[in-house]
């Protein structure tokens, strides 16, 4: 039973800046070819809108495992998770960052979440894994763990 879901799309602007390889491309080819520009300006910006929707990896929190982009996490392993926003968010992804801890971050979402990993036989000590919820994903873990 899935819990908690989220998928960490790019925010507006990301494909508002992506549209910029509209005029960049009919720049290029409108001088050889009008037809052919307009074209490859609209297949160009397509794939990047498709790729950027299709890359962007889910979190997701089910009755049995905590998912993030391809990995998966046991409930049994999972540990306590904690909610950053603002400063401290910024923290946990630079200057607190563990070199070990395995990641699911983007760039356009600032809120993380810190899941502690409970196993002594993983590398990774924790997971820090993006959200726009961070309270919502915590209680999702909470949730998940005291049912198991």
């Amino acid at each position: 039973m899935t819990i908690y879901r989220e998928r960490l799309l790019p925010g507006p602007w990301i494909f508002i800046m992506t549209a910029l390889v509209i005029p960049a491309s009919l720049l290029v080819f409108l001088p050889i070819n009008p037809t052919i520009g307009v074209i490859c300006a609209a297949v160009l910006y397509g794939a990047i809108v498709f790729l950027l929707i299709t890359g962007s990896p889910r979190v997701i929190v089910t009755d049995a495992a905590l998912f993030a982009g391809r990995a998966r996490l046991p409930l049994e392993n999972v540990g306590p998770a904690t909610g950053y926003i603002g400063v401290e968010a910024t923290a946990e992804r630079g200057p607190r960052l563990d070199a070990r801890a395995w990641l699911v971050i983007r760039g356009w979402i600032a809120p993380v979440v810190k899941v502690i990993v409970n196993d002594d036989e993983d590398p990774a000590p924790y997971w820090l894994v993006s959200t726009r919820n961070p309270v919502a994903l915590v209680e999702a873990i909470k949730k998940a763990r005291s049912n198991s």
